[in-house]
C-alpha cells in the first residue's frame, strides 16, 4: 500500500499543478480515506512525504514527496518495470496480442456484470 500511495502521489505531482490533497491521493489510488490517512502518516514519519495544512480548508492536508520519497519511488518503479519485463519476456513479440486478449476478456467480463 505504501508503494501504491507513493507512486500515485508522484504521478499526481507530475500531472497536476500544486500539491494534491490527501483526499485527492486516496481518490487517485482507489483507497479508503481513513486507511490512506494512516499510511500517509507512516510515510511522513519515514521522511518520504510532507503534509501541510490546506490554506483553503483547515481540515484538509496537502501532500508533497520529499527528495527521499522521489528517490525511493524512482528505485521502486525501476524494480517494478524490470519485474514486469522479466515476467512477460517469454511472450517476446506476442506481448501486444496477449494484452489485447486480456483486455477483451476484461471487457467481456465487465459487460456480463451489467
Amino acid at each position: 500500500m505504501q508503494f501504491v500511495l507513493l507512486a500515485s502521489l508522484w504521478w499526481l505531482e507530475e500531472q497536476e499543478s500544486g500539491p494534491p490533497s490527501q483526499a485527492r491521493l486516496a481518490e487517485q489510488a482507489g483507497t479508503d480515506a481513513m486507511m490512506t490517512s494512516q499510511v500517509v502518516r507512516k510515510l511522513e514519519t519515514r521522511g518520504l512525504l510532507e503534509r501541510t495544512p490546506d490554506p483553503s480548508d483547515s481540515r484538509a492536508r496537502r501532500l508533497r514527496l520529499t527528495e527521499s520519497g522521489h528517490d525511493l519511488v524512482a528505485l521502486a518503479l525501476a524494480d517494478v518495470e524490470r519485474a514486469d519485463a522479466d515476467y512477460f519476456a517469454p511472450l517476446a513479440d506476442r506481448q501486444d496480442a496477449f494484452l489485447d486478449a486480456l483486455a477483451a476478456l476484461a471487457n467481456e467480463s465487465s459487460a456480463n456484470r451489467t
